[in-house]
């Protein structure tokens, strides 16, 4: 984990290992590997009707959200390759236990030529039955261990959420009225919050006065959890609140309380017309497709896969012009021009944090935290000042 840094432009490859889900993570080897050491399914391919997809999930389409996006991804990779139903086995709300090791084995019993794992706290399971089925390919969402395995057949991928959660802060910023944010936050990990700051940044780039709360709910995936914090962060003067969470009841326990909402995974407008302004979403059909299709080519996936706006990786749902604050569109379409340009961006100097741990990092003026460009798992992990988080 890093310690103190001050004023450094960080540019070089992160190093040290992410502890407890924060920090930041070494980088991968992006250099290309040779024919020695590929698996049989790398080197020769596997023909497309014989392929068989394996997928573990920590809960079911029906939460309209993370696996309801995953399960959308699932689908445009079966389209776009033309797979048959019987080739694609599912395994629904497997805890981040133990329960994933028998998941991911009853998989390759059943055929499974590449698994993935769609949960962070899946990793550990994922590293040890890989290292016991070298033929088969085991992809890892959001996770960060990979690139160290010592496994050619183990792989981490995550999309740059980070970018579309800023262009999402844009709306709230321009939108909130006490010029206090809420976020429910499921864990104190990297991925939550560099989502959640990147998010309070895009809000302070159109409203400087805006500060943000956050609290933790402890789960990915706890509606009742959700919708009681989301209910304490209103009750603090939050008028626009956020997530990192699975479910919709953010958004619906936001217009039961007439304040306004924006959402992740999931266009949520449905699910709260009133409330709901706009959502940052993962396209996960690019990369379990390309992934799929590498295993029939016969050619390598990569350890580290990570895109963003530039690819259409990451997006927002449409715009709730029925609410937003005039000009908001225009706002963030210029935001993501320049996000893309690399004319701006999200994690760029002056700009200090602080680790849940205390360790403290600055980012002089003109520079940037390169967040995600040396491996796929976000390892931003700092507390900015403006972000509160409400214990």
């Amino acid at each position: 984990m890093k310690k103190k840094v001050l004023g450094v432009l960080l540019s070089a490859a992160m190093v040290v290992g992410l502890l407890g889900g924060c920090g930041a993570p070494a980088a991968a080897d992006t250099t290309e590997k040779t024919d020695e050491g590929k698996t049989e399914a790398a080197a020769e391919g596997i023909a497309k009707e014989d392929i068989k997809v394996g997928f573990v999930h920590i809960s079911d389409p029906s939460d309209m959200g993370y696996t309801y996006n995953q399960e959308i991804g699932t689908k445009e990779m079966q389209e776009a390759l033309g797979l048959e139903d019987d080739q694609i086995i599912n395994k629904y709300n497997v805890p981040e236990d133990a329960e994933c090791d028998t998941a991911l084995r009853e998989l390759v019993d059943a055929g499974c030529n590449i698994i993935f794992a769609t949960s962070f706290g899946f990793e550990d399971y994922v590293k040890e039955v890989a290292a016991e089925y070298p033929e088969v390919q085991f992809c890892h969402a959001t996770g960060y261990q990979a690139s160290d395995a010592g496994l050619d057949n183990m792989h981490n991928y995550f999309a740059s959420i980070y970018e579309a959660r800023y262009l999402a802060g844009i709306a709230a910023g321009m939108k909130t009225e006490s010029n206090k944010l809420g976020y429910v936050a499921a864990f104190p990990f990297a991925e939550v919050i560099s989502g959640y700051t990147a998010f309070y940044l895009g809000a302070k780039s159109v409203n400087p006065d805006v500060t943000m709360d956050i609290m933790y709910t402890n789960s990915w995936n706890d509606p009742t959890v959700e919708s009681q914090v989301a209910k304490a962060l209103i009750e603090r003067g939050c008028d626009v609140i956020s997530q990192h969470s699975d479910s919709t009841a953010p958004a619906t326990t936001a217009e039961e309380n007439g304040v306004w909402q924006v959402g992740y995974n999931n266009d949520m407008i449905e699910a709260a017309p009133k409330a709901s302004l706009i959502s940052a979403r993962i396209d996960w059909g690019i990369y379990v497709t390309e992934a799929v299709q590498a295993m029939i080519d016969g050619k390598e996936i990569p350890t580290d896969w990570c895109k963003g706006l530039g690819d259409e990786a990451v997006y927002l749902s449409p715009l709730n012009t029925d609410i937003a604050a005039e000009g908001t569109q225009e706002a963030i379409d210029e935001a993501k021009e320049k996000l893309i340009s690399g004319e701006i961006h999200v994690f760029e100097g002056p700009l200090k944090g602080t680790s849940p741990e205390g360790e403290t990092i600055e980012i002089a003026e003109g520079d940037y935290y390169h967040e995600q460009e040396e491996k796929s798992a976000p390892s931003w992990c700092y507390i900015v000042e403006g972000c509160n988080v409400v214990e």
